[in-house]
């Protein structure tokens, strides 16, 4: 389904992140995690893509068996790093093959354990990417007529890498113009950042739907983790102060975080959010709490594939 028909309506959107297995033992952790949500029946869900070809064949199988085996609708990540133009038309052709709908772009993290040079690639931004794959909506080699639905990154805490706002406004903006049509940001635990990013987006004529990316803190180690993959997220005084004060209780660390995460959807869905999307690092339960104590109507009895 194309993200232009998954985004009608008024009702926001509701969508789910995964990242692909590199064991036997992390597979059957996800593929219970798919079967609990499942039923939840999200507009749509993600799956990430590995820096430098770490994971990219498991990303592709991955959103290929969730589009064959369940009801859930995949929008796979694709990275500019490490591609030239060839690889990245092989990848869109075989995703178009499987009715993939949607794409979502991104520049990519730079990898960790390999020697990197950027230069080589074909692509030097995630603009340059949004800008090939509509090119490759316009040769016809997509089923859907309108090729694939192109989503972008958005940062509501401002790019790491630019930290002139101006500047990476600017930058932003040409980006979606050149072919976005919706934005999924990156995770942020101040409702405020994410509300004045969405206005400067409307000042700068940016008018296509913003998602909001929401990760619940479920243990003092996975907040951490958040800082490093995030870039540098900014953690409110307010959680940081609720979180020291039970840092030796797992349990009341993980009741906090879920509850604070609950407290900014409700925020997000009073000022009309286009969409929440649940980064859900592959488990199921801190999801499924959300979704049960914000009411989000859903089919539970949903007749799911086999995973």
């Amino acid at each position: 389904m194309h993200i232009t028909d998954i985004m009608q309506g008024n009702s926001p959107t509701f969508s789910f992140e995964f990242f692909p297995p590199r064991t036997p033992e992390a597979a059957d952790t996800l593929y219970r995690t798919i079967r609990d949500l499942e039923s939840y029946m999200p507009d749509f869900v993600s799956v990430t893509y590995g820096a430098g070809g770490s994971t990219r064949e498991l990303t592709h199988d991955l959103v290929e068996r969730i589009q064959h085996t369940t009801k859930l609708d995949p929008i796979p990540h694709l990275t500019c790093i490490c591609h030239n133009e060839e690889e990245i038309e092989t990848i869109l052709l075989r995703y178009a093959k499987s009715a993939i709908g949607n794409i979502l772009a991104l520049g990519g993290g730079r990898p960790t354990r390999m020697t990197y040079d950027q230069s080589r690639d074909s692509f030097q931004h995630a603009i340059d990417l949004v800008k090939f794959i509509r090119r490759f909506n316009g040769s016809g080699g997509h089923p859907d007529r309108r090729g694939f639905g192109i989503g972008v990154a958005g940062f509501p805490e401002g790019h790491p890498t630019t930290p002139n706002r101006l500047l990476e406004m600017d930058y932003f903006r040409a980006k979606v113009h050149a072919g976005a049509d919706y934005i999924i940001t990156q995770l942020f635990f101040d409702n405020d950042d994410f509300l004045d990013f969405r206005e400067r987006c409307a000042l700068a004529g940016i008018h296509i739907p913003i998602i909001a990316g929401i990760m619940p803190i479920t243990s003092i180690g996975g907040l951490k983790r958040m800082a490093d993959l995030a870039g540098g997220a900014r953690f409110p005084a307010k959680l940081l102060r609720t979180l020291q004060h039970c840092q030796d209780d797992p349990d009341m660390v993980r009741r906090v975080g879920i509850q604070y995460a609950l407290e900014q959807c409700h925020g997000l869905l009073e000022n009309d959010v286009a969409g929440i999307h649940f980064y859900t690092l592959n488990r199921s339960d801190a999801t499924r709490l959300i979704f049960d104590s914000l009411g989000i109507r859903r089919d539970r009895n949903a007749e799911a594939k086999t995973v």
